[in-house]
């Protein structure tokens, strides 16, 4: 079972979202392996495969953090775990 989760955020382009978001990783010991990012027309789009391996928090906790400060920026934030990700994208 792999222990990668996607994390998707997505609003109105503003100061302080990529701060705000890893610092919650951070603080819930989620390590990011890759980040993609884009704007298009003020619209702040950002995707981020993170790993909870070495967390001492279970993916619940690390998902109802994400979404609540997605909730404090104005900003939708959705986790899930890739390999759910990845089969709900297959063709």
């Amino acid at each position: 079972m792999s222990d990668q989760i996607i994390v998707t955020v997505s609003g109105v382009d503003k100061v302080g979202i990529v701060a705000g978001v890893t610092a919650v990783l951070a603080q819930y010991e989620v390590n990011i392996e890759d980040i993609k990012q884009t704007l298009m027309q003020g619209h702040f789009v950002m995707f981020m495969l993170c790993d909870i391996e070495k967390s001492k928090f279970s993916f619940k906790e690390i998902k109802e953090a994400l979404v609540s400060k997605g909730h404090d920026m104005g900003m939708e934030i959705w986790v899930q775990k890739k390999e759910i990700f990845d089969n709900m994208h297959k063709i």
